[in-house]
């Protein structure tokens, strides 16, 4: 139960904090773009430093959850996040729910649900060893790299789902090596964490993890972001912990088709709800601000495409 409550608690600071950051990230210079000075331009944001306390605040609850469950169990419940984003969002939009979000909510929790319940996901399995960790290491960080690439060459929309999926790999690489390093902490004392690599790639990923979400809170609305932030997180997490932490799934087939289906539902869900009208940014939220009529979507025009993404204040 413990467990549970860390998650959802992290869960519910992690979506205040994305929230509260992508409202101040889009009045950020388009020029700051994936570089380091966007973050020293953010840090003058009284919003941001709060939307940033929050995400600290559920990076150090998800880090007592990881301590005490499995990866692959905490992952799915940091995938609500979205859910407490969408609350925050309908106070500052003023939007009603509707059948699609409320659709999406349901699909979320019977996601998350489905693969804690198929999976039974434990622990106990034996760890890999270091040719292990950095295999799966350097595949997210390849995956990354690439997914940055691409973005790079896309119109600021897309570049902002890209840049969001890549943050989504390190943030859930960065989940299953802080729960190799609380192990490690718990086993072996201080000083033989310190004289590991693990921690010190916790802060890289981290750190570069932070680069690459605000780079996309500030080239999109939240809903071209966000989703695919929290739908990339818990897969890699969930890859990362069974690719050398030893997590295991049941593997039986009626099992596995289960599981499947609680990840699609989540996906899926996390795609519904980030397209809500009431996340800030949507085409709803963006022509009342630009006071144009609703039949008229300068969003779709490709003289425009790049210029919405900055809401009032942009």
């Amino acid at each position: 139960m413990a467990v549970f409550l860390l998650a959802l608690s992290a869960a519910c600071c992690l979506g205040l904090g994305f929230v509260l950051q992508q409202h101040a990230a889009q009045r950020a210079p388009r020029t700051d773009l994936l570089h380091w000075r966007l973050l020293l331009d953010l840090m003058r944001m009284p919003e941001w430093l709060l939307g940033t306390g929050f995400m600290v605040s559920g990076l150090i609850l998800s880090a007592l959850a990881l301590n005490q469950g499995e990866v692959s169990l905490v992952e799915p419940l940091l995938a609500t996040n979205l859910l407490f984003a969408m609350a925050l969002s309908r106070v500052l939009t003023r939007q009603t729910l509707g059948r699609s979000g409320w659709a999406g909510v349901l699909l979320l929790g019977l996601g998350v649900t489905a693969f804690i319940v198929a999976g039974r996901p434990t622990g106990g399995g034996a760890p890999g060893g270091e040719l292990r960790h950095w295999l799966v290491v350097g595949i997210v960080v390849g995956l990354t790299l690439l997914l940055v690439s691409l973005a790079r060459r896309l119109p600021l929309f897309e570049e902002a789902t890209l840049l969001a999926l890549a943050a989504g790999l390190l943030y859930g690489l960065q989940d299953a090596l802080t729960r190799t390093t609380t192990q490690r902490l718990g086993h072996n004392g201080l000083e033989a964490v310190l004289r590991s690599w693990q921690p010190y790639a916790v802060i890289a990923a981290g750190v570069v993890g932070l680069l690459l979400v605000q780079s996309a809170f500030e080239a999109a609305p939240l809903r071209m972001s966000l989703p695919a932030l929290t739908a990339a997180q818990p897969l890699s997490g969930i890859a990362c912990a069974v690719g050398f932490l030893g997590d295991r799934l049941r593997v039986t087939p009626g099992a596995l088709v289960w599981q499947a289906a609680g990840l699609v539902a989540i996906v899926i869900g996390v795609i519904v709800i980030g397209r809500h009208p009431a996340m800030p940014g949507s085409v709803r939220d963006t022509l009342e601000s630009i006071g144009a009529p609703p039949d008229d979507r300068p969003e779709d025009r490709p003289e425009n495409g790049n210029g919405l993404g900055n809401g009032p204040d942009g």
